[in-house]
């Protein structure tokens, strides 16, 4: 008698393993987009693409004016890369910072920069390009513009006051708060003959005002009175008529008011699809001023072709889309707010200075964020960007996924007691 049991019908045949199922590229995508922390990821990358571009880009279109002038042809890339450390600091601790205690700051940070401003009118304030906006605190590494800093306070405090008078906002005098300080931060600015930043300030509180749900007929009026204020600021400085009427009549002059402006077509012109390679541009040898500030976008044209330009602009248009995607996905009015008034921040201030590059625009002396040479330009940019990454990891998905984390499961615990 055959003791081994009969072998069952379902298992006569050899074993059929399924084929894993394969993802099609759109499922992909979508999947990765709606990872909890697809966002955070997202800025912490852009934002270090760049910062390490605008590292390269310093250290090429500076080389030769820190030759001459320094006698290290490093000089300002040491600097900033410096300045690079300290803002990185400074955007992990924004970032990880909770939430109650950033709001907490608004308040001093908005103050101290006011203090500061106003202190640039004091024997402590440096002229610079006509403008009276540098703040010097002893050695020449405590040079600062305290403006770049009060564009992130004006951006937090902003946020945490209207967040607070969110219930109260149908009642037009509740804006009245946010507008007056932003009318003498932005005054200030204008005081200091920086006009450049005084727009891009002004255009950020516009769009944080819309992003609050302010009245169509005070956003117009305000509109209105900020144009008629920028044109009566060109028409009383007769350095900025002279901007505009060269603007406008682009062949006069060449070697004189138009020279900064040719000198940016030119290297951009001669940069073609791929650029003269990274160090070799022509005109950052004494004959484009500003190569490693204002104009850097020129050299970046120069050396890396049309391809490095859009790539360029393509990351700001990156970053712009991941401050948007948070503010749409937060629960919290501060968050949205403060992502809309980075993101302006950004977008504005970029748009300008590549305007000005590519002559679009008359000449506007603000730099390229995250590219320009400048130690308070870099750090208040990155400061901005610790605060969007911050507002990225408290996304409610993203919390919740961040907490799961953090907490050790079951049978770890087990483990460590039983060890």
């Amino acid at each position: 008698m055959n003791d081994t049991p009969a072998q069952d019908a379902t298992t006569t045949g050899p074993e059929v393993l399924e084929e894993p199922t394969r993802r099609s590229p759109r499922t992909f995508i979508r999947a990765a987009l709606d990872h909890p922390l697809f966002t955070y990821r997202l800025v912490i990358v852009t934002g270090a693409m760049l910062l390490v571009l605008g590292l390269l880009m310093v250290i090429s279109s500076s080389s030769v004016i820190a030759a001459v002038d320094e006698q290290d042809p490093y000089y300002y890339g040491k600097r900033q890369l410096v300045y690079a450390a300290v803002g990185l600091a400074g955007a992990v601790a924004l970032c990880l910072i909770p939430v109650d205690w950033l709001r907490r700051l608004a308040w001093p940070a908005l103050g101290l920069s006011l203090v500061l401003m106003v202190a640039t009118f004091t024997p402590l304030g440096v002229d610079s390009g006509g403008n009276r906006n540098w703040l010097r605190l002893g050695s020449q590494w405590l040079q600062f513009q305290p403006s770049e800093f009060a564009k992130l306070a004006l951006i937090l405090w902003g946020a945490n006051d209207l967040a607070r008078r969110r219930r109260q906002l149908t009642d037009l005098r509740q804006w009245l708060v946010y507008i007056v300080v932003a009318f003498v931060t932005v005054g200030l600015v204008v005081m200091q003959k920086d006009l450049g930043t005084a727009v891009v300030m002004g255009v950020m509180v516009l769009v944080v005002l819309i992003a609050a749900g302010a009245p169509w007929r005070l956003l117009g009026g305000l509109t209105a009175l900020s144009v008629i204020g920028v044109v009566g600021l060109i028409l009383v400085q007769p350095f900025r008529l002279r901007r505009i009427w060269a603007f406008l009549n682009p062949t006069e002059d060449p070697l004189g008011l138009n020279r900064q402006a040719e000198r940016g077509i030119y290297a951009l012109a001669s940069g073609g699809w791929f650029g003269q390679g990274l160090g070799a541009s022509r005109q950052k040898w004494g004959l484009l001023a500003g190569a490693h500030t204002d104009y850097i976008f020129a050299v970046v044209g120069e050396e890396l072709g049309l391809l490095g330009t859009l790539t360029l602009i393509a990351l700001f248009v990156v970053l712009a889309f991941a401050g948007l995607r948070i503010a749409s996905r937060s629960t919290s009015m501060f968050s949205q707010l403060l992502c809309v008034g980075v993101v302006a921040w950004f977008t504005v201030q970029a748009f300008i200075n590549i305007a000005v590059a590519t002559r679009a625009f008359p000449v506007m002396g603000v730099t390229l964020p995250f590219v320009s040479y400048g130690g308070s330009s870099l750090m208040a940019n990155l400061f901005a960007l610790g605060l969007l990454a911050g507002c990225a990891r408290r996304e409610p998905a993203a919390t919740q996924l961040l907490a799961a984390r953090s907490r050790p499961s079951r049978t770890r615990t087990i483990v460590r007691a039983e060890g």
